[in-house]
């Protein structure tokens, strides 16, 4: 028998020979011939490794957002859904590609009520209720066939290494996995991959292999997105979402969903027109509903235009920014949802003279939340007014991931994607890797009446906001970050500290954050809190809640003559990857 101390040689070994998904990765790098950030070292090198033999952003989004599957499957994976926006060198168009998860028919009002009473947040997330027929498959699919260059299976293989030869746990992947221990225990499947046996995270610095997911990955590898909606995998996810296998001795009720394998086979991943808007002279391109985050981001934008920024004091600009956020945040929660049961005053919401109306309403001081809905039906001729009803949005933290890729033709990617809370629904499909995601609860699914209440068929509204803003015609700035509702802000604040206050891009990424989502309290960073401007703005009647962090951006910065700025977070999530295909201009 080996000596303890033997056994730790041995493991350390181990490790050592494995890479670890966050270590000493800079999270800056300029240079040339492409570039990719992202949360992860794997993901990045993923990207910039295809890049470099020959493929282009799509080919490289593709490949990393595979491996983030693996080593941020808390985050994102083949059991969720997400938001693409591309910019077309060729074409010279941007394009956005819709695979948001959506409610299985069978969903409606009443699947979130028991007794008459509407089922609390976790009660509503770990189940098979939350779970959304995935998008994520088909959407590397068409985006692969639409805009890239090489197959499926050529893109999935290097998180197939990844999940076969493993990577080193780090503080990150053992702390998302901590929060939600008391969950995951309740499932074999789930407590299989990520617990030890007596019920605890794996330790920081063992090595984590996913052959299970492998296999699935090399399954769609063979058989494309089919074999993900169809056949042995969709049954799986059905049988999952509507008979979950929940332990004997589970200290929480798990209840069933409704998802049968017809919702898997007639998902569809439609490519939709970008929100564009204007700001300061450049184009801003981001994604339309059911997202909220591009109307939302442009609605903000177009009130802010009416000052000048840069020119004021930092404290000054800051209050003008939490307050447009205050009611854009009104705006989003009364008129954004699905538009396929909702029709969205887009036009109005993008109107710069509705924007005006809106500016009119900010003063010295900070408003009261809830703030009053505008009008933007007033502003859209296009649309008739439909009856909505304001929300409150929810300061519930969504984990997701971003990540920005620029290739050497001038192609741009800004991806977010996502399986919603951290650990998704808890749920892991038997035999094949992954989690599920709990996207339903981004319905207001307490309500029976609200536009993004609970329909089958319908896509959830979501806060993910990939942009890519263009200068004179050409992209100058792509970027997104994770966060839940906290992204808009955090892509609101990196726009203006970048245009408005020219900092750098990564100066911009590192600065603390606020956000104000009209909201009684404005959640704030520490850092943030500490800073000379969180004195003035409380004098001027902000109340501050403390968060951790909020989001965890990645970004490209062209400045032209083919040179890239990639930027991720320093600190936030353990730090972020930044890397470009050569530092050597041609």
């Amino acid at each position: 028998m080996r000596s303890p101390i033997a056994v730790l040689t041995v493991i350390a070994g181990l490790a050592a020979a494995v890479p670890a998904a966050h270590a000493s990765n800079p999270p800056t790098s300029t240079g040339y011939g492409g570039a990719a950030a992202t949360v992860d070292r794997l993901a990045s090198k993923a990207a910039v490794d295809t890049l470099r033999r020959g493929g282009n952003a799509t080919d490289a989004t593709v490949a990393a957002a595979a491996v983030l599957g693996v080593t941020e499957p808390f985050s994102a994976g083949i059991g969720g859904g997400g938001f693409m926006v591309s910019y077309d060198a060729r074409r010279r168009r941007v394009t956005t590609l819709d695979h948001r998860e959506r409610a299985p028919l069978a969903m409606d009002t009443e699947s979130f009520f028991e007794n008459g009473a509407a089922l609390g947040f976790n009660d509503a997330r770990y189940s098979g209720l939350s779970v959304g027929v995935p998008g994520t498959v088909l959407g590397w699919e068409r985006a692969l066939r639409r805009h890239g260059t090489i197959t499926l299976a050529q893109a999935l293989a290097p998180a197939v290494r990844v999940a076969l030869r493993g990577f080193v746990i780090d503080r990150t992947f053992f702390s998302q996995v901590e929060e939600n221990a008391a969950y995951f225990d309740d499932v074999p499947a789930t407590a299989a991959l990520y617990l030890d046996p007596d019920g605890t995270p794996r330790d920081v610095g063992t090595v984590f292999r996913n052959p299970d997911l492998a296999r699935t990955y090399r399954l769609i590898a063979r058989r494309g997105a089919r074999g993900f909606y169809r056949g042995p995998l969709a049954s799986a996810i059905a049988r999952t979402v509507r008979e979950p296998q929940i332990a004997a001795t589970a200290d929480h009720r798990w209840r069933p969903g409704v998802m049968r394998t017809d919702d898997l086979r007639a998902y569809t991943a439609p490519e939709r027109a970008p929100v564009h808007s204007t700001y300061r002279g450049l184009d801003v391109y981001g994604m339309g509903p059911p997202s909220s985050g591009g109307l939302t981001v442009a609605e903000t934008l177009n009130i802010l235009e009416g000052y000048e920024l840069g020119a004021l004091p930092r404290a000054t600009a800051q209050h003008l920014m939490l307050e447009a956020s205050r009611l854009a945040f009104a705006d989003r929660g009364a008129f954004i949802a699905d538009r396929r049961f909702f029709v969205v005053p887009r036009n109005g919401l993008l109107s710069k003279d509705f924007a005006t109306s809106r500016r009119a309403r900010i003063g010295d001081r900070a408003a009261t939340s809830p703030a009053a809905p505008g009008d933007p039906y007033a502003y859209d001729s296009a649309t008739s007014r439909m009856a909505t009803q304001p929300s409150v949005t929810s300061t519930r933290a969504g984990t997701t991931t971003h990540l920005t890729v620029a290739d050497r033709s001038g192609n741009v990617v800004s991806y977010t994607f996502t399986i919603e809370s951290t650990g998704g629904a808890g749920l892991v499909v038997p035999g094949y890797g992954f989690l599920l995601n709990n996207e339903l609860t981004d319905f207001n699914f307490t309500s029976r009446t609200h536009p993004n209440r609970v329909q089958g068929g319908k896509r959830p509204r979501s806060s993910m906001a990939p942009t890519i803003v263009l200068r004179d015609g050409r992209p100058w700035l792509a970027l997104g970050s994770p966060g839940g509702s906290t992204i808009i802000t955090t892509v609101l604040g990196l726009l203006v500290d970048r245009i408005d206050f020219g900092m750098p891009l990564p100066t911009a990424m590192a600065m603390p954050r606020a956000s104000q989502r009209d909201t009684p309290t404005t959640s704030a960073e520490p850092a943030f809190l500490k800073s000379p401007e969180a004195v003035v703005l409380a004098s001027r009647g902000h109340a501050f809640a403390l968060t951790s962090e909020i989001g965890a951006a990645t970004g490209i910065e062209l400045p032209g003559r083919g040179r890239m700025i990639a930027a991720a977070e320093p600190v936030r999530r353990g730090g972020g990857s930044a890397l470009v295909a050569t530092r050597r201009a041609p």
